[in-house]
């Protein structure tokens, strides 16, 4: 059979699932985080030409020299003493420029930027807009001017700088900083995802060696269940799967080591008298005689396998509400046409109960065959039926009681199971001894599947009670009729 799909194990393919998921989230917080970072430097650089700005304006509102303590004389003057008492911070320049003339030194750390090109700060003192961003060769450069008249009518310019370049290389060796470390946690994610992936799918490793370990003729073999998760799921639907297919096969087998068991003696017997049948006309009849019996046996030791066989399947017993009084009257009349006996009704539990009452017929008509077979003509044969205990764990018993022989004590354990038909008795002759033994069993696959028991009671020489239990649940109301005086004797 051709296999489509990747070859790559299923440990690697979550491993990989799960990197990538890792990845991508990993590259989305990067580039968040970047994006953040490189708008806080630029907010923070607004801010502060905005901080400047406002304490200049309030520094010229004053007017007043603090070295002096007399109101400034010039433009000139007021940015000097101004500028004198500024510290700007990192990638900050602050500059005086009356006309075409810059008052001072420049304060801060210049860049090459404003060196090279002095026309820098002249285009955007003059540009119409108070603030801008130009980008520079020393990067990216944020400025505001704040305009300034003395009474003289002669005016003057702040102009104030930020160069982010310092800034966004902070953010930059931040981000590389976060890269290897979020590489170094992928490594270890990939690691830990292997072996987690690894346990997880152990159960399913399982599964597949148990698959390969079972044979033709061993289905033995189980998954081990761990823990309530949907992998211990599986291992139990598997096992339960082993477990249907153990079943099936076990009949399977079960009926074929039985159909050559039982069938072999009476085709050999067949085989032998029909090689040495002669040309005489009676002992013809006699061999063709013999092997329609042997015949009509074998027919029926198969429909029994067949029965036994069709048991195991779950739509065995199908359960309906019937009548238990009607149900025990229809049994007695039909069990009274196995054999010339005395069948007598001992009583009769009166109520409803769920159950297959054609299985259950079934069963009493063959434990009454049973009865029947180790009898003589004329014997005494009673049975009856009655509900036991009341509410869930009521139960109904059907029962069949005999004068014959009765069941040997280490005949009991074995006498339901597959041909066991008990050691011989001193009235049962070989004619009624000539089952093959699956009669009870049978009845016991009937009471199984019902959920109930089969059952024994018997002294050895003083007959036998065969019976059935089987649950009822309900409450029992009418008192079970008794329909003899003549008590049946305990067997125990």
């Amino acid at each position: 059979m051709t296999r489509r799909g990747s070859s790559l194990p299923a440990r690697w393919k979550i491993t990989a699932w799960i990197m990538l998921t890792t990845l991508l989230l990993l590259v989305v917080v990067l580039v968040t985080a970047r994006n953040l970072l490189l708008r806080d430097v630029d907010v923070r650089a607004n801010d502060d030409i905005v901080q400047e700005a406002d304490e200049f304006r309030t520094f010229a509102a004053e007017g007043v020299d603090p070295t002096t303590t007399r109101p400034f004389v010039s433009v000139e003057r007021l940015l000097e003493v101004y500028l004198a008492r500024q510290s700007p911070s990192l990638g900050e320049v602050m500059i005086g420029v009356v006309g075409n003339d810059v008052v001072g030194q420049p304060r801060g750390d210049v860049p090459d930027a404003l060196m090279q090109d002095p026309g820098l700060v002249r285009s955007s003192i003059d540009s119409a807009q108070p603030a801008g961003v130009v980008e520079t060769v020393s990067g990216q450069m944020r400025w505001g001017r704040v305009d300034v008249d003395d009474v003289a009518g002669t005016g003057g310019t702040l102009f104030v700088a930020v160069f982010t370049k310092s800034g966004r290389d902070l953010v930059g060796r931040t981000m590389q900083t976060m890269a290897l470390v979020g590489i170094v946690g992928l490594s270890l994610t990939a690691g830990v995802a292997y072996l987690v992936a690894g346990r997880i799918l152990a159960p399913v490793r399982t599964v597949r060696t148990v698959a390969a370990e079972i044979g033709e003729t061993d289905l033995t073999a189980r998954v081990p269940v761990h823990g309530r998760d949907d992998i211990a799921d599986l291992a139990e639907t598997f096992n339960a799967m082993l477990d249907r297919l153990e079943s099936a096969y076990t009949t399977q087998r079960q009926f074929v080591d039985d159909a050559g068991h039982e069938l072999r003696t009476p085709i050999t017997i067949v085989r032998g008298h029909l090689e040495l049948m002669s040309d005489d006309p009676d002992e013809r009849r006699k061999t063709l005689a013999l092997v329609d019996s042997e015949l009509g046996r074998m027919g029926r030791i198969v429909s029994d396998l067949l029965m036994l066989a069709k048991a195991e399947q779950p739509d065995f017993v199908v359960r309906k509400t019937v009548d238990v009084a009607q149900l025990v009257l229809d049994i007695e009349s039909k069990v009274q046409t196995i054999g010339d006996r005395q069948w007598l009704l001992m009583e009769v539990a009166e109520g409803t109960c769920s159950l297959d009452a054609e299985r259950v017929t079934q069963a009493m008509v063959q434990m009454a065959a049973n009865a029947v077979g180790h009898t003589a003509v004329g014997s005494r044969i009673r049975l009856g039926s009655r509900f036991d205990g009341d509410g869930d764990g009521r139960v109904l018993s059907l029962w069949i009681t005999d004068d014959g022989p009765g069941v040997r004590p280490e005949d009991a354990p074995l006498i339901f199971e597959r041909f066991q038909r008990g050691s011989p008795a001193d009235r049962t002759t070989p004619q009624q001894r000539s089952g093959a033994g699956l009669g009870l069993a049978i009845v016991r696959a009937i009471a199984d599947a019902h959920g109930g028991s089969a059952w024994v009671r018997s002294v050895h020489g003083e007959g036998a009670t065969f019976g059935l239990d089987l649950p009822s649940p309900g409450h029992t109301v009418i008192t079970e009729q008794q329909y003899d005086d003549t008590a049946t004797k305990e067997i125990s």
